[in-house]
């Protein structure tokens, strides 16, 4: 897990949100989404920890998502039997860091360039282009300050992803609600840090959910803000459940401007599925492909 909010999501769905059998993804007859191609489509794995992983992998097969995203090396090796790579890699961080306490901590810069060093080239092995990271909670800092902690840590790691063709991606996270004193809250000041960490290794993963949270307006911080944006997660709101019509978020319009911007990457799929049967999982992940296959 990466987030308390995972971590808490997760032990709702063992306590019996979803009750999985073993039946083949699209036994019922289910016919697979007739996909456009102009996005290619991911989904988080901590959203379907219940299902064995190689049963994922297939699930994805049969709806045409190509990746399995917030998953480590050992997954990747396992993913690969099936044609599935990953979006957006992690690892385990080390003790005492985390989402909340990152970047922005020059405690921390040691030991993270320490472990990007030995995950960058595996993450270039098994064909992995995103690497997630934090900035970390403020904890007193100012916005600047926390910047220039930022900047600091990752300048040191930029040679060895640009060498290797990967790039660290820091995930937009709302402060309000999910992640109170996060610092990389807002889509500007991830743009400010993006040009003074100056590589184009060094992007930002544009949480939609997350970022209806802190404001909105997320067409408009698409086309202004685009390029420093390697990748994006979805999510219903409130309630981080299904992209349909049941929530305030219309997905198919962003996601269009997602792809007028010229954007070639992953939408990740990051709700969590509220149905519980493994037909109904299927066919809201289903849904989910279609309404962002714009």
């Amino acid at each position: 897990m990466t987030t308390s909010s995972r971590r808490t999501a997760l032990k709702n769905i063992a306590g019996g949100a979803l009750t999985l059998s073993s039946i083949s993804t699209l036994a019922s007859g289910m016919e697979p989404p007739k996909l456009k191609g102009n996005i290619r489509h991911s989904i988080s794995r901590w959203c379907y920890q219940n299902i064995p992983l190689e049963e994922l992998c297939q699930i994805c097969k049969d709806l045409g998502i190509e990746s399995i995203e917030l998953t480590g090396p050992d997954e990747w090796k396992v993913m690969q039997k099936y044609g599935i790579t990953s979006a957006m890699g992690q690892t385990a961080w080390p003790k005492g860091t985390g989402l909340p306490n990152f970047w922005n901590n020059p405690k921390n810069h040691d030991v993270l360039v320490e472990t990007y060093t030995q995950l960058i080239p595996q993450a270039k092995d098994a064909g992995v282009t995103n690497l997630i990271c934090f900035s970390g909670n403020r904890n007193g800092l100012t916005e600047y300050q926390g910047l220039l902690n930022c900047q600091k840590g990752l300048k040191r790691i930029m040679p060895l992803a640009e060498k290797n063709g990967v790039t660290l991606t820091m995930e937009l996270l709302s402060s309000r609600d999910s992640h109170p004193d996060y610092q990389c809250d807002n889509v500007e000041w991830g743009a400010v840090l993006a040009e003074m960490v100056g590589s184009p290794n060094f992007k930002l993963l544009y949480d939609i959910f997350h970022m209806q949270s802190m404001s909105g307006d997320h067409i408009r911080n698409i086309r202004r803000y685009g390029k420093y944006i390697s990748h994006y997660h979805t999510g219903g709101m409130p309630g981080r459940h299904e992209i349909d019509e049941t929530q305030e978020i219309y997905y198919p319009a962003i996601v269009k401007a997602i792809v007028d911007s010229g954007y070639k990457g992953f939408i990740g799929q990051e709700y969590i599925p509220s149905a519980k049967d493994r037909p109904s999982v299927v066919a809201g992940l289903k849904r989910a492909v279609e309404i962002c296959d714009v």
